[in-house]
């Protein structure tokens, strides 16, 4: 290395810490803003797409649209979310496969929004709700249907496989059997 190119870096390094300390120069005089958390929460603005944990949108009834697809569950990368689901008879006598449990793992989810984007019925949504603090893991493990669901109307009832009605009888073949009767 030459004498000029050691002074060329030397110079180069003074000058980038001159320009650092006038960043640090004008934050030290710059008013400053202090967040009165628990006390304003009535004003705190909270931005709209500010990702705080998952929920169900539900109706008026309060219904919700999940189908139980498992979207949701196939398109998170970490395996926050848990679907298990059961087979209930519908009243046309088919099949259905219903939602039983919607686990959510708040501590393992990253945030991405893979799972509401990809969900065909828009039935999950990230809310606003930021004070998610616990003392224990395990209370971040979260069942997101939590509101009891409407029963389904019962199955129309199958009707029973009963044994054939007797065949009916003829009046002539009354009558033979009658003469045959009486001849023995």
């Amino acid at each position: 290395m030459s004498i000029k190119e050691y002074f060329a870096s030397l110079f180069k390094g003074f000058y980038s810490l001159l320009k650092g300390m006038a960043v640090t120069g004008r934050e030290l005089v710059t008013p400053k803003v202090t967040e009165q958390y628990p006390e304003n929460r009535a004003t705190l603005h909270i931005p709209e797409r500010f990702r705080a944990t998952l929920q169900f949108v539900y109706d008026d009834e309060g219904n919700h649209k999940c189908t139980a697809c498992r979207t949701c569950e196939r398109n998170c990368p970490n395996g926050t979310i848990s679907i298990t689901t059961r087979m209930v008879d519908l009243p046309n006598g088919k099949k259905k496969q219903k939602l039983d449990k919607y686990i959510y793992d708040l501590g393992s989810c990253t945030f991405c929004n893979l799972c509401v984007t990809s969900c065909p019925f828009h039935a999950i949504e990230f809310s606003n709700d930021f004070e998610q603090a616990v003392f224990q893991r395990k209370s971040l493990v979260k069942q997101l249907n939590y509101l009891p669901e409407k029963e389904e109307p019962a199955p129309a009832a199958q009707p029973a496989a009963s044994a054939p009605a007797p065949a009916a009888v003829k009046a002539g073949d009354t009558e033979k059997t009658e003469t045959q009767e009486n001849k023995e």
